[in-house]
């Protein structure tokens, strides 16, 4: 997924250019010197970060690194042909939701007896991705998710003096805005639809659901009808487009304007608006997405990266080795700290703090998700999405059934793509 990464939030956004493909320097484990190829996406790893870990791992194996930087456009099709030359980067970072391909045609390693040796711990959310039917094809490395992000003096204008906990009281508490202050309680366009993928999560709700040997729409699921409706009841809070999305405009920017009372973003998207507008930098507050109760956060869409091994390197042990320095508490809490990303364990989430947009979504990471791990689902997301469509047509009045059947031809038909 393409997620975007800045110094002064420290989220992360990853998009692959173009370093030579091909990337293994070829020869067997029993050669001599060896040098290992890391492909890393530009923005994942800061440089203090890579030179720690080149001399820590040259010193234990008596190998080299070479990183090569990409970025996510066009990486996919890159990726697929560098995994099928005879000399693959040995490892590799891939979105965690593009894991399921990879593992599907064959080009990943089977990492069981890595994850038995150092992935006891590895939260489970984080970890789903990296397993493709049954088998653990790569390594949890790190994600990212939704907060609010809100405006404390419109907040306070309106006599808030706590952060909501539950999704009831930040209802209250957004209608309260409206009602005592000029500004808009909530920008919340109509297809900031990873939102509703979160609160399709927070419901225990699919969006897809097998039908025989094959895989279709689940819109029209009770679980996915309630997701909607929550979305509506806030969206209607709104005065954002129903037929835009969170980067049509940029939403950063709507909020920098000082009269918006809170959206749903990612913590760079602060950064964003502090650019438009510096002078709302001391205003802005984080919370986490308040869920149904206080005792368990909203439901988000966890958008990050895993670690792989190409199954055709000739250096499988030393890219395990690799794996090992590079995911152990002290690289895994480094990149933490450095980047603000949330880590593989949740024992090391104390490294996010004095980062209050990652501390405000790290508790809801134990029970966030992603979209469907499946390698039909790829074509779901290609424009135009039906997923916007579908919130759109609940937006403007049709049932969340109606809705489902408007949009459920195309969607079972990019399901049904050959991958």
């Amino acid at each position: 997924m393409k997620r975007k990464l800045t110094a002064a939030i420290g989220i992360a956004g990853m998009i692959f250019s173009i370093a030579a493909c091909g990337g293994g320097d070829g020869g067997s484990e029993s050669e001599g010197p060896q040098t290992l190829t890391v492909w890393m996406m530009d923005g994942s790893t800061p440089d203090q970060w890579q030179k720690d870990l080149a001399a820590e791992f040259e010193a234990k194996t008596k190998a080299k690194v070479k990183f090569e930087t990409q970025t996510w456009n066009g990486i996919q099709q890159k990726l697929t042909t560098a995994l099928s030359e005879e000399n693959p980067p040995d490892v590799f970072e891939i979105g965690n939701t593009q894991t399921p391909a990879y593992a599907k045609t064959g080009g990943l390693a089977d990492l069981a007896d890595l994850k038995s040796e150092i992935g006891a711990d590895w939260t489970a959310s984080l970890n789903k991705s990296a397993v493709y039917e049954g088998k653990q094809y790569a390594a949890p490395w790190f994600v990212v998710n939704r907060v609010v992000i809100y405006n404390k003096k419109v907040w306070a204008d309106a006599g808030i003096k706590t952060t909501p906990k539950t999704r009831d009281e930040f209802y209250a508490a957004l209608k309260k805005i409206g009602e005592k202050t000029d500004a808009e309680p909530i920008y919340l366009p109509g297809q900031n639809w990873y939102h509703f993928v979160g609160l399709v999560i927070g419901e225990g709700g699919e969006l897809v659901k097998k039908d025989g040997d094959k895989y279709v729409s689940n819109l029209a699921d009770p679980k996915v009808v309630a997701a909607a409706e929550t979305y509506k009841k806030f969206q209607a809070l709104s005065k954002a487009p129903k037929d835009k999305d969170e980067a049509t405009p940029q939403q950063g920017e709507i909020f920098a304007k000082g009269n918006v009372g809170a959206f749903i973003g990612m913590g760079w998207e602060a950064a964003t608006a502090i650019k438009a507008n510096p002078a709302i930098e001391k205003e802005i507050g984080y919370f986490t997405i308040p869920g149904e109760t206080a005792a368990k956060p909203e439901g988000t869409f966890l958008g990050g990266s895993n670690l792989a091994v190409a199954a055709g390197s000739k250096k499988q042990d030393l890219a395990k080795e690799f794996l090992k320095i590079a995911l152990s508490d002290k690289y895994e809490g480094q990149l933490a700290k450095l980047n603000g990303v949330i880590p593989n364990k949740e024992a090391l989430q104390a490294n996010l703090k004095g980062n209050p947009a990652a501390e405000a979504g790290a508790p809801a990471v134990a029970g966030g998700d992603t979209t469907p791990l499946i390698p039909e689902w790829a074509a779901v997301e290609n424009a135009p999405n039906p997923i916007k469509t579908y919130l759109t047509a609940v937006l403007n009045g049709k049932s969340p059934a109606e809705a489902a059947k408007q949009v459920e031809g195309e969607f079972n038909k990019r399901l049904a793509q050959q991958q």
